[in-house]
């Protein structure tokens, strides 16, 4: 029988996204961090505010794109850090639905 591998995570971390704090672990990215707390809604899509999750998770796509510090990064490709601030990426309120 297989020897079952196991995998520990990093020191536990505070993060925000969107004012709502949630738990993190030192070397996982963005999205790692927001599937693990069940958030799988990344953004909205630009036109129809439609929710986008992460597709490539290799960050081509540019599906996982939320703000840290007023600039869009993607989730995919960004390592959280405690105290990190992020916002969802979303439609502006001009844009047409």
């Amino acid at each position: 029988m297989a020897e079952r591998m196991r995998h520990t995570r990093g020191k536990s971390i505070q993060i925000e996204i969107d004012g709502q704090p949630m738990v993190a672990h030192i070397g996982e990215t963005v999205a790692c961090a927001l599937a693990a707390n069940g958030n799988h809604t990344v953004r909205k899509s630009a036109r129809v505010a439609e929710p986008r999750g992460v597709y490539c998770n290799m960050g081509i796509c540019y599906e996982c794109l939320v703000y840290l510090d007023g600039r869009a990064v993607r989730a995919c490709m960004t390592e959280v850090c405690d105290g990190m601030k992020l916002t969802s990426w979303g439609p502006a309120e001009e844009d047409p639905l």
